[in-house]
Formats: C-alpha cells, structure tokens, sequence
C-alpha cells in the first residue's frame, strides 16, 4: 500500500458519528401585517390591503392602469408564461402577478416558491411584481419563515422589496436589475 492509499483509508476510518443539529433559537417577535407593512415601506415596497371581496383584477387594473402585459395564474393574463418561454418576452412584462406564501414581518420578505413563478426569472425580470399575500401567513423571523420553507421544492425565493443597487458613490438606483417596483396585495 502507498502512502498515499495509507493515508486515505486512515481518512475514511476516522469519520465521526453524524450530530444531530442544535435547535434553532425562537428569538420571538411580533408577526403582526403592521410591522411587515413598515419595514416592506421603508425598503421600497408597498403593501395594498384589499377589502374582503374585493376582485384582485380590479385591484391590479387600479394600481396598474398603463399595464397592458400582465403575466400571472391568478388574474386574465395577456402574456402567457411557462417555463420555457423566453426572457426577451418576459423582460417585456409590464406587471407580473403571482401568490406569494409566507411573508416575514421582521424585513418586510415574501416567500416566492418556483411553482407560484410561471417561469424562475419572472419576479426578477419583469418591470413590476405584485405579489398576493394572505395576511394570516405572516411570521415574526426569517428563522420561523426557514423553519416553514424547508419542503416547498427545489427552488424558490426571498422577495424583499424592488430591485435597488447602489454605487461607491451612494446613488441609489431603484428596478436597476429586476423589478422597478413591489407591491405586495394582501388578503
């Protein structure tokens, strides 16, 4: 046996027992829609309540009367999405509106599965997002949005507000590299 073999198979012999992992800390807080709506505001973002009943077309129509390409499985879509269709179309997209499924009152963030996308580049791409939200799927912490996301597929995302980046020189620039605004529709 090499030196080398030697030394591998003492590797593999000393291989520790797998740990189970410490439990998360519950740091608590508050998962009330008035501190999701203030840090979604401060970071950009606006929360719509609508009144019960109220259709989500008619709400979409309002905050969007210039829109003409809408994509989204929830309201009459004029741009049909899927997974393969191209980005040139999806760049094209005035507002896309899809469900989001778990908001985070501590920053504002939308829990955005790949299955509620249409398409993975949708929410980023297109000029403006509205996401539907039910206000009873606010937690406090991104620990208890982590601990509630862990089986919901393969892919999907953390949205927290329009696209922003800044230079060296502290320009803000909003919707630079995705959506130019966010605007999250509560039920």
């Amino acid at each position: 046996m090499s030196s080398r073999e030697s030394i591998l198979a003492a590797v593999r012999r000393n291989r520790p027992e797998p740990a189970p992992l410490p439990p998360v800390a519950d740091f608590g807080g508050a998962a009330t829609v008035e501190q999701f709506t203030h840090w979604l505001h401060f970071i950009g973002g606006q929360v719509i309540r609508l009144a019960a009943g109220q259709p989500l077309t008619d709400a979409v129509r309002q905050l969007y009367p210039e829109a003409v390409r809408v994509a989204s499985d929830l309201i009459p879509a004029t741009v049909p999405v899927d997974q393969h269709t191209p980005t040139a179309v999806l760049e094209a997209v005035d507002v896309a509106v899809l469900r989001g499924e778990l908001g985070v009152a501590e920053n504002g963030a939308v829990w955005v599965p790949e299955a509620n996308m249409l398409h993975r580049a949708l929410p980023m791409i297109s000029q403006h997002l509205a996401l539907v939200l039910d206000h009873r799927s606010i937690v406090a912490t991104m620990h208890q949005a982590y601990a509630a996301v862990q089986h919901t597929g393969n892919y999907g995302v953390f949205i927290a507000g329009p696209s922003k980046t800044a230079d060296i020189e502290q320009s803000l620039v909003i919707g630079a590299h995705g959506a130019r605004s966010l605007v999250v529709l509560l039920r």
